[in-house]
């Protein structure tokens, strides 16, 4: 049995060390066959990026010829290797952990990645150079090439660049003033990327670039405007993530049998897959990592992990709020009130960012699309819809939502509260505590916040409490028989016989209360109806609930 790559971002350790490779090495051809030798390649943080490029840089290093065999005899490449296998000298880049903390950091962090990136390759090539420390970053780049040039006269080089926008990602979110700057037409990024576009013309013959999304390419465009972004060709969809079939064959390789599948396979697909990256894309394909994670955890303790999320990936998507903040206005937290109460955006998807114009909201819901918070569901008359991909991302919105009300109201949810919440429900099916606290936080809003209050956003305060009960699994307006309950709180281990909850919700504002019986008869219709359903009705031990919310009162009524 070989081990799972959890961790793993090296192709040639992965493959000595016997680990599994979930092989991708036909998108090598399709890559290669490409009119366009510059490639971009854009996906979420934590998606096996820098494994693919490590796949890439193995297949096309020269120094690697005589491990061909071993590195891709059971790969598809390997029985189809291209004209180019093994034809290159390897100049690589990763700009990731750079430090931003103000311009000299970042100045000085992208030199030393340049100079540490440029040390590995005149080391691995034998090439004849002595590196300047006192030069910038770009003129140290303009002379390892002119030196690989006059040395090497006959050779190429193939350039790969990896997170090539990770600290201008995280200026944009905190300092975009200083973004701007290094990206100006003088600044010392833009001239880097200006020397690389010259090499192009001499000793570089390709170029394959990942990042998460075209921040720079706007600003840097007349510095490099070469690269092709294959981020949103249909052909490339499922190049980076994993396919069902592909996590299934990762289950059989781990020995998991068909039975223990069927149980583990609808969790993975609710928390980590639903990722599409063009509207004709033919499959939406799982976050790899998160996958691995996962099962990694299972092998080692025989039991679904209690924790769904890897912390390492978690800390990456604590930039929802400065992203936000970017959207001026109230524009940010609508779309969260959307998106966590399962709503689809339409909205054109913006090819390149420019950091020096206000971000519209066009330019916000593109950058969640972009950083995986959101993701492509359909379309709508050619426009993309977008939506949140799975239970994950959706969590995370739910924590940034209750951040906001925690500003708005001065008051937070302690952790004894979901304490006390999940006790209730699972051994009761009452939702006593759930409401009180939705109540205070009702009563904490100023009278303008009622003002786009409607049904949706009171049941957006349950839906985000709900999601926060870990022993269960919650959906919002879940689709049976193309019906909608607005929740269904369930317990994730059906054996403890816990309780499962429906609520239907309705809102009135005060005046309007006048109208709360008439509107009491049309939920409780509402969820009878639903529970007459046979999906409901396979459901053991469920209590059904009416609310009606008018401004700041709550009304209760558990239907029998």
């Amino acid at each position: 049995m070989k081990k799972l790559p959890y961790g793993i971002s090296n192709y040639e350790e992965l493959k000595q060390d016997g680990y599994y490779y979930v092989d991708k090495t036909q998108y090598i051809e399709k890559l290669e066959n490409l009119a366009q030798k510059r490639i971009m390649f854009l996906r979420p943080r934590k998606f096996g990026k820098t494994l693919f490029t490590s796949v890439i840089e193995n297949y096309y290093d020269i120094r690697k010829k005589d491990k061909f065999e071993l590195l891709y005899g059971d790969t598809y490449i390997g029985k189809h290797p291209t004209k180019l296998k093994n034809r290159y000298h390897i100049l690589r880049f990763n700009f990731s952990g750079i430090d931003t903390d103000n311009e000299d950091t970042t100045i000085k962090g992208f030199k030393n990645k340049t100079i540490e990136s440029i040390k590995v390759f005149i080391n691995q090539y034998h090439i004849d150079f002595f590196i300047n420390e006192a030069q910038e970053a770009e003129e140290i780049l303009n002379s390892v090439l002119t030196a690989f040039r006059l040395q090497k006269p006959e050779e190429k080089i193939y350039v790969i660049i990896d997170e090539y926008d990770h600290f201008a990602n995280e200026l944009l979110s905190f300092r975009t003033e200083q973004f701007k700057t290094l990206v100006s037409k003088n600044g010392k990024v833009r001239k880097w990327y200006e020397i690389l576009k010259q090499g192009t013309e001499t000793v570089i013959d390709r170029i394959f670039i990942t990042g998460v999304a075209p921040i720079t390419l706007d600003s840097l465009t007349s510095g490099f405007n070469i690269s092709f972004d294959m981020s949103r060709d249909e052909e490339f969809n499922e190049m980076i993530g994993f396919t069902k079939d592909e996590v299934i064959r990762l289950m059989d390789t781990q020995n998991i049998s068909k039975e223990t599948q069927e149980e583990l396979l609808p969790i993975l697909k609710e928390n980590y897959d639903g990722y599409q990256f063009c509207i004709t894309g033919k499959e939406k394909v799982y976050n790899s990592n998160m996958c691995l994670y996962f099962l990694n955890g299972f092998q080692r303790y025989e039991e679904i992990p209690r924790q769904l999320v890897d912390v390492n990936i978690a800390s990456d998507y604590t930039k929802l709020g400065k992203m936000l903040e970017l959207c001026k206005g109230e524009k940010g937290q609508k779309i969260i009130e959307q998106t966590v109460s399962g709503g689809k955006i339409t909205s054109q998807i913006t090819e390149k960012f420019n950091p020096a114009i206000e971000f519209t909201q066009e330019d916000l819901v593109s950058m969640l699309y972009y950083l995986g918070y959101l993701t492509i569901a359909g379309e709508n008359f050619g426009v993309p819809e977008l939506t949140v991909p799975n239970k994950v991302m959706k969590e995370i919105y739910a924590d940034y939502f209750m951040q906001i009300l925690k500003k708005e109201t001065e008051f937070a949810v302690q952790q004894q509260d979901y304490v006390t919440i999940a006790k209730e429900l699972a051994e009761e099916g009452k939702i006593d505590k759930m409401v009180e606290l939705v109540g205070t936080y009702l009563n904490n809003l100023s009278n303008r916040d009622y003002i786009k209050f409607d049904e949706k956003y009171v049941k957006l305060i349950f839906y985000c409490i709900a999601m926060n009960l870990k022993i269960f699994r919650t959906k919002s307006e879940m689709e049976v028989q193309r019906k909608y309950p607005d929740l269904l709180i369930m317990p994730r281990e059906k054996e403890k016989g816990y309780y499962s909850v429906m609520v239907e919700f309705k809102y009135l504002k005060k005046e309007e209360e006048s109208k709360r019986e008439e509107k009491q008869k049309e939920a409780k219709e509402q969820i009878k109806e639903y529970a007459n359903m046979e999906e409901i009705k396979q459901i053991d031990k469920i209590k059904k609930y009416t609310i009606i919310a008018v401004n700041d009162c709550i009304y209760v009524e558990e239907i029998i």
